[in-house]
């Protein structure tokens, strides 16, 4: 089709844009991962193994996290010199030498690399060098700096002897697991079972192990109070801090702001240790003798053997991208040819679902689109058919007497003019039971809802309907006793339970009864009209309910009625939250069944 060549120019057009968007990324994801793989063998090349680079690392943080200043760091980077076989320099924020490893060795000192290898702050630990060592908070900080909360030589022996004891009780007592007695980095003293570290329980005193000593306490309450001090200068409710650093609202009734907590928390850690924790620092690590200006250099062979293996992965990628978009161009195409037969009046239009995937469930999408989209074209056909019907009649009856007494076939008295008044309040009938449908389908149903009681309403519906069963032979009875009482409009629900026995008056034969009665079912007031009638066959039964149905197959009016009545029952019912419900024994009588919450 003509019409669908622009759509598909610019769908081809948006997936080829993706297709390139897609092969720039994994291009940039593809040289980042071999520039990265290339610079670690170029690395090993110039004696820069990936673990000195760690133990360096991990040595120097360690030392930042117990020391104020760096003085005294020198016999440290000596030592790390000789074990690694490296040139270890140490800088402060600005450059200036702190501890050169290589001022030992009588060796001059040099020119500092462009680029530093690392930058050694206690608070921003570089996980990517630094070993994870357990309790390592997400903030960053070091385990090690630990500042006030280091433990006095008495408490630390205090807490060491309870250990042994606490240890040596459990190893006697058959624990089948391996017991391990180990200190943290504060100076405390925990024991642990086969690799964890028991931090609960009564089991041969080790609650008393657990107890909180005196400088942790002035340490814990000094962080809670910058904490504090921090939420409410953010306006936040404050919190109390447990052992672990882990806190709950000060008032339950308070709500916390985790963000504002988690952030003041960081920020008043870094406060407190500030004082005990040396400052950033730049480490400069190289091979003894090579002159380097980054800690990784890429030679001339590795920048082409990088561009080689990037042009292969972008051939493969195109490659893989115009493939994958053929296949994503099929299923899109034919639901534009779909759509454009649907707009050029094709109902029945009809995509082949291939799969479960994202494409699969739009074509499956279409289709109950389209299959929706044609049942409501026939039931508007249908509709449109049956109001005519339900009108011509009467219009017929109407302007045939009239052209009766414009030729003066027939005398315009009295008993004409009421026939003619019977019809056209017909026509009224058919015309308000439509308005009241409409209402209904647009959601415009109003409704007052109030106070009922559900047995003098029954006795309400009982006296208007009582000419019309007398005329008919037709005997009500009411059953209600003490009714119950439900929230609903009254108008709307006599409207409702009228028409009902209105039905069942004209399907019930002279001498019999039709009987109206309320119940409560649970949470629910159920309204009954039963008659003694002709009753409704089993196939007939679930379309009672339709808009213009009527069981007698020629649609005559001997009946009577508009048809609308038991449609705009359940319009009613529906609007009220309710249900309604038909049951019926052919030749003994039917039971309508209307159910309302209470």
């Amino acid at each position: 089709m003509r019409g669908d060549v622009p759509l598909r120019g610019s769908l081809r057009s948006r997936l080829l844009g993706l297709s390139a968007l897609v092969s720039l990324c994994s291009i940039a994801a593809t040289a980042w991962l071999v520039v990265s793989l290339t610079a670690v063998a170029i690395g090993r090349e110039h004696g820069q193994v990936l673990a000195d680079d760690a133990r360096i690392y991990d040595a120097l943080v360690g030392f930042a996290a117990t020391h104020p200043d760096w003085n005294g760091v020198g016999p440290t980077i000596r030592a790390l010199s000789r074990q690694t076989g490296r040139r270890i320099q140490l800088t402060d924020e600005n450059r200036h030498l702190l501890a050169d490893s290589g001022q030992s060795s009588r060796k001059p000192a040099r020119s500092l690399p462009t680029t530093a290898s690392a930058t050694v702050d206690a608070f921003a630990v570089d996980t990517t060098l630094a070993p994870r060592r357990n309790g390592t908070p997400l903030d960053r900080i070091d385990p090690r700096a630990v500042g006030p909360f280091r433990l006095t030589g008495r408490e630390r022996a205090a807490l060491e002897a309870a250990a042994s004891r606490v240890a040596n009780c459990l190893r006697t007592s058959g624990s089948p697991q391996d017991i391990e007695v180990v200190r943290t980095p504060s100076g405390r003293t925990e024991v642990e079972i086969g690799g964890h570290v028991q931090d609960t329980g009564d089991r041969c005193g080790l609650d008393g192990l657990l107890r909180r000593t005196p400088t942790e306490s002035r340490a814990l309450a000094q962080l809670g109070r910058l904490v504090n001090g921090c939420l409410t200068d953010r306006h936040a409710p404050p919190v109390q801090l447990a052992d672990d650093l882990t806190w709950t609202p000060s008032t339950p009734r308070d709500a916390p702001d985790t963000r504002a907590v988690a952030a003041c928390l960081s920020t008043s850690r870094r406060e407190q240790l500030d004082a005990y924790v040396a400052p950033p620092a730049l480490l400069f690590a190289t091979a003894p003798d090579q002159k380097i200006d980054t800690f990784f250099d890429l030679s001339g062979a590795n920048r082409l053997r990088i561009a080689g293996v990037t042009v292969t992965v972008l051939l493969i990628t195109v490659t893989v991208t115009f493939v994958a978009g053929t296949r994503m161009v099929r299923p899109l195409r034919a639901l534009t040819g779909a759509a454009q037969r649907m707009a050029e009046g094709d109902q029945g239009a009809r995509v082949e679902v291939t799969g479960d995937d994202e494409f699969g469930r739009l074509a499956a999408a279409f289709n109950l689109m389209s299959s929706r989209r044609q049942e409501l074209e026939q039931m508007r056909r249908s509709l449109v058919s049956d109001v005519a019907h339900e009108l011509r009649t009467p219009l017929s009856n109407v302007r045939g007497w009239l052209e009766a007494v414009e030729d003066g076939v027939v005398p315009a008295d009295k008993s004409l003019v009421s026939s003619l008044l019977e019809e056209a309040m017909l026509l009224q009938h058919i015309i308000d039971d439509l308005r009241d449908l409409s209402a209904a389908d647009a959601g415009a149903l109003e409704l007052h809802p109030e106070d009922v009681d559900a047995a003098a309403l029954l006795a309400q519906v009982a006296r208007a309907q009582q000419g019309s069963a007398g005329s008919a032979g037709v005997e009500l009875r009411v059953r209600a006793g003490k009714g119950p009482r439900l929230h609903a409009d009254p108008v709307r629900l006599r409207q409702a339970i009228g028409n009902l026995v209105s039905n069942a008056v004209r399907h019930t034969p002279a001498g019999g009864t039709v009987t109206l009665s309320t119940h409560v079912e649970g949470d629910e007031v159920v309204f009954s009209v039963e008659d003694t009638g002709s009753g409704i066959s089993a196939e007939d039964l679930p379309k009672i309910f339709d808009r213009f149905w009527r069981a007698e197959k020629s649609r005559s009016r001997q009946g009577g009625g508009s048809g609308l009545g038991l449609s705009i029952v359940r319009k009613l019912a529906e609007a009220h939250g309710g249900t309604v419900h038909a049951s019926s024994v052919p030749g003994e009588g039917s039971v309508f069944s209307l159910r309302l919450p209470g």
